[in-house]
């Protein structure tokens, strides 16, 4: 899609209620047996009917869909090959027509308190508002370079967003993040739903078109996960370089809110800060870490020029590429 042109909304500034019953809870999973204690107790705790929670499992061989199925969830399998960030969402959302709202969330994101989901919903009561994402807070083995991560990018205060918040957050405002969000169907739907041939952020795309066409994103600080991860240096490069790849095809996104520079320098000064602070060891192993993301990034930017077979060896997200190959 190479570009996105706005779309007047006449928008409701009434309170608005979600009716939790018309709430289905998507998960996609693959292996998820080591997180299963975690993420059911959690959902468990959140009162919604066993019914309402809907796995779409790539395949799974450890016994996933089994444990699902004794939850009383709704099971749904997909060939592992077949998995894509934004299709297997954008599936799912055609096995709930029932649903007005969709919350999703990873398999490794653990719902921090019994009123997570309600506190999410609770930003549909503006109007206005047509996809919310939650505080993903560091796990609690997180190392400093996670938990900041996490801190930095998840602040403590909540923010309502709109295609005007471009000119103070830049490509930031539209950040959003499907690991503990929700989107009302109807205005998913309006801008075009998840888009299937991307190789990852799905949701900042659709969070963009929501903005451009006149809608709002919240970002609800009291809605809480406990979810992070520890990449090593590689995964870190590899990812930066899936990053480049998307910025690359979604060129219309950094058009539209601005380029990544300087959201990443902000990261990078406030990384620095906080290891100087707490832990000055881990300074000349983070300045090789944002080295090695820098250089990601922009070989990402020329994944043209790499051919699939080097950008498959170069990227996080391998099957992206093999399904390209496939077509």
């Amino acid at each position: 899609m190479s570009a996105i042109s706005e779309m007047p909304v006449l928008i409701d500034e009434a309170v608005d209620q979600v009716d939790r019953s018309q709430v289905a809870v998507v998960i996609p999973t693959c292996n998820a047996r080591k997180y299963w204690t975690a993420l059911s107790t959690g959902l468990r705790l959140q009162g919604l009917p066993p019914s309402q929670v809907f796995i779409v499992d790539s395949s799974s061989s450890d016994g996933t869909r089994e444990l699902a199925a004794q939850e009383g969830y709704q099971v749904f399998r997909i060939d592992r090959r077949d998995f894509n960030h934004g299709g297997t969402r954008k599936l799912a959302v055609d096995l709930v027509p029932w649903a007005s709202v969709v919350v999703y969330l990873t398999q490794d994101a653990v719902l921090a308190t019994p009123d997570s989901i309600d506190l999410l919903l609770s930003a549909f009561e503006d109007r206005s508002v047509a996809a919310a994402y939650g505080r993903q807070l560091p796990r609690l083995v997180a190392g400093p370079i996670e938990a900041h991560a996490r801190l930095f990018n998840y602040p403590a205060k909540s923010e309502v967003r709109d295609f005007e918040s471009r000119h103070t957050l830049g490509i930031k405002a539209a950040f959003l993040s499907n690991s503990f969000s929700a989107y009302r169907v109807s205005e998913l739907l309006e801008v075009g739903g998840f888009p299937s041939d991307v190789i990852m952020a799905e949701d900042a795309i659709v969070a963009g078109r929501l903005l451009i066409s006149g809608w709002k994103t919240a970002y609800v600080a009291e809605a809480q996960v406990y979810h992070s991860h520890a990449f090593t240096l590689a995964q870190e490069f590899q990812r930066y370089f899936d990053t480049g790849v998307y910025h690359r095809q979604e060129t219309w996104l950094t058009e539209r809110f601005g380029g990544p520079g300087g959201e990443g320098k902000r990261f990078v000064m406030s990384e620095l800060a906080y290891l100087a602070h707490h832990h000055v060891h881990l300074l000349p192993y983070a300045l090789i870490r944002t080295a090695s993301k820098a250089i990601g990034y922009q070989l990402g930017l020329r994944k043209s020029s790499l051919g699939a077979e080097w950008s498959r060896r170069l990227s996080y997200h391998k099957g992206y590429w093999d399904n390209l190959t496939a077509v």
